[in-house]
Order: structure tokens, then sequence, then C-alpha cells
């Protein structure tokens, strides 16, 4: 990431493995102030995470989890609110067309912070297959017995 203070907030793990990532966007995400200081501890989930790019051209994720702050009271918002990411019109429309396509879905792949912004790191995915995912624990399996045998012989 370079120079610039980069903190990871939420990874999605499960989106690599139901999912072939065919390419990603950097988004930004709109928030209350109280839910950027909730990100900022670490307070937030994206397992269940979903996106949608709606009629209007504007694009929202659904089931983000961002825990209310604890000094927040009144000016906390719903934890799993709708939030409106922030793409570019050509991102959305390239996308938009891409989704219309079978198959193709969004995911949230992970949220982090860039210098003082929350950043949402967005997947366009395609569903694998039972037999893909098989694959490639085949493939991990693998590597792990190979680093193992490697580790063996150097000692």
């Amino acid at each position: 990431m370079g120079k610039d203070n980069f903190k990871l907030v939420a990874n999605n793990k499960k989106a690599y493995h139901d999912y072939f990532i065919d390419d990603t966007y950097e988004a930004g995400i709109s928030l209350a102030g109280t839910e950027v200081k909730s990100v900022r501890m670490g307070k937030c989930s994206i397992k269940e995470a979903f996106i949608k790019v709606e009629k209007n051209e504007e694009v929202y994720v659904y089931g983000m989890h961002i825990s209310p702050y604890e000094k927040g009271n009144i000016f906390n918002k719903d934890p799993l609110r709708p939030r409106k990411l922030l793409l570019h019109k050509y991102e959305i429309r390239k996308i938009a067309g891409k989704t219309a396509e079978k198959g193709y879905t969004l995911v949230p792949l992970r949220v982090y912070l860039k210098g003082s912004l929350v950043k949402v790191e967005v997947g366009l995915a395609r569903g694998k297959k039972l037999y893909d995912k098989r694959q490639d624990i085949a493939k991990k399996d693998q590597r792990r017995e190979a680093e193992k045998e490697f580790k063996v012989k150097n000692l």
C-alpha cells in the first residue's frame, strides 16, 4: 500500500472460499460519525454482507455490522443499516453490466483505514461449485505437505 498508513479492520475470508474473485475495486463508504469511531476501534464485521447496485446507479452494502459506539448514546445508528458505497459513475456502470451477466455478484472483501478514510474493497465474484472448493482444499493440502517435507529435509 505504500507510505500511507493502512490498517485492516475486517477481512472476508469466506468470500475467497466461496467465490472466484475476478476484479476488485476500492470504494469509500458513507458513514455517520459514531460509526467511523466504531470502525477505528475495529468493531466491524462483513461476514454476512452483500452488495447491490440499485436502479438509480447507487451501490449499497447490506448486512455489514458496525457495533454501536459505546460513548455515542443517541447518535448511534442501526448496526445493520444499508450503507452507501462511493464509487465513480463509470465504475458503477461497469459493475452493473457485469452483475447483469449470469453468475456474477458483488462481495465486500475487506474494510480498512487508509489514512483517515474508511475504505471497502469490493470484489466482482463468480460462485464456486463444490468441486472447485474441493480442488482448492486439495491444492492447499499439497502445498502444506510440500512445506512440511521441505522443513524436515532442511533440519
